[in-house]
């Protein structure tokens, strides 16, 4: 066997064993958002991050990279949609109070609701 042959069969042996060795626990799982805060600051860094790789060359580097920052991003945006989620009940709520002429309740939640909302966009 040529040095080419055994070189691309070591190759292709490492290939195939390496991600068969690899547990969920070793697999990178990306920065959490536990809060709507964390959620937007890792949205907007990471972002910033995956522009400024896909500004460069996608060498398998780069595509590793990529995959790594999208755990974080993930994360994120489960956030935010759980988030707004609850600001849609939120606003439901003042929508409802208003039909009601119910101030208490249009006060109280329109309140939590901007409060929240503003977390996201100022």
């Amino acid at each position: 066997m040529t040095i080419v042959r055994q070189f691309t069969a070591v190759a292709a042996s490492l290939l195939i064993s390496v991600p068969a060795l690899a547990s969920d626990d070793d697999h990178f799982k990306g920065v959490p958002a536990n809060t709507l805060e964390q959620a937007v600051a890792n949205f907007s860094e990471y972002n910033n991050k995956l522009e400024k790789v896909l500004a460069g060359d996608l060498t398998p580097e780069a595509m590793n990279e990529v995959h790594q920052l999208t755990y974080t991003l993930e994360n994120a945006l489960q956030k935010l949609d759980d988030e707004i989620d609850e600001l849609e009940d939120t606003l439901e709520k003042v929508h409802k109070a208003s039909e009601r002429a119910d101030p208490d309740t249009v006060r109280t939640a329109g309140e939590q609701y901007l409060s929240n909302s503003r977390k996201i966009i100022k």
